[in-house]
């Protein structure tokens, strides 16, 4: 079985993203999830926007975060993203952020995502040539 791949990005704690103590509020760190799969998607040459193109989209159905320690205004993070599994319709992602510097542990989560057609807002399979990319790079089953 090949070794998952898995995407890093680093993003830095913009003070929008922050609350009055300076802390990163919890929602931006969902946000930095989309930006980690959208960049492991671009990695396996299936960018969204070609995805939407071909009349899908990747709708959200779940996110669970276990968040372990805080991100502060200005602090690099460094999100890590890997396809966990994969089904003909679904595909679930997981991540692990942590501080640039320090390697200090911030949050770990996962998503799961189903495929839908644009076209009748229904569950789609993924096509045989995404699946087939998809399946060459993801986690256990």
């Amino acid at each position: 079985m090949p070794e998952p791949l898995a995407t890093e990005i680093t993003v830095r704690a913009r003070y929008a993203e922050t609350d009055a103590m300076g802390v990163v509020h919890h929602a931006s760190y969902i946000v930095w999830l989309e930006e980690g799969r959208t960049e492991l998607f671009r990695a396996l040459g299936l960018p969204y926007a070609d995805l939407e193109a071909a009349g899908y989209f990747v709708l959200l159905t779940d996110v669970q975060a276990r968040y372990l320690s805080p991100a502060r205004y200005d602090d690099r993070v460094i999100v890590r993203a890997e396809v966990a599994e994969l089904r003909s319709r679904q595909i679930v992602f997981a991540y692990t952020l942590r501080m640039a510097e320090s390697g200090t542990p911030l949050l770990s989560a996962r998503s799961e995502h189903v495929l839908v057609a644009r076209a009748t807002g229904r569950p789609a399979r993924w096509p045989p040539e995404v699946l087939e990319r998809l399946r060459s790079v993801s986690g256990p089953k």
